[in-house]
């Protein structure tokens, strides 16, 4: 990143300090064959679950819905509640709310944004999967649902 770039970003993050911005975002467990599906984001060299933002006056579930199928032309049929969380790294307010799935079909198609997706046996997860999606895994294999806490 160039100096330019990094400064930006400095101001970018002390902004959140001061206007502490809320979000509120939604992620999917989606399980194929006993393996999890993961994401790789062309900005990041982390695997995550699946997901993105609430619209202004969306419910949860066609949230989650309209992002896997326009990140990964992925069709849900029905969800389950895995667990609501918190995150205020950064100075920012995040709820991520998590869904967790067996019943969906998935295409070829992908998200410019996505740019690598794989299903992953749940005990041999990439190196580079993140805290918070690593932390999920565990919850489900520890049979945690309807859980709630730090991302």
């Amino acid at each position: 990143m160039n100096k330019i770039k990094q400064f930006l970003y400095k101001i970018y993050k002390l902004s959140w300090k001061i206007t502490q911005p809320q979000t509120i975002g939604v992620r999917a467990i989606l399980i194929k064959n006993n393996k999890i599906l993961l994401v790789k984001h062309t900005y990041s060299d982390q695997w995550f679950l699946p997901g993105g933002g609430l619209k202004k006056g969306e419910k949860l579930e066609n949230a989650i819905k309209r992002e896997l199928n326009e990140e990964l032309g992925v069709e849900v049929n029905e969800t389950q509640l895995h667990g609501v969380y918190q995150n205020f790294y950064e100075g920012k307010r995040d709820y991520i709310i998590v869904f967790k799935t067996e019943n969906f079909e998935i295409s070829p198609k992908k998200d410019q944004e996505i740019e690598q997706y794989e299903f992953f046996d749940f005990l041999n997860i990439p190196e580079k999967t993140s805290p918070g999606t690593r932390k999920r895994i565990k919850e489900l294999l520890e049979n945690k649902m309807a859980y709630h806490g730090d991302w």
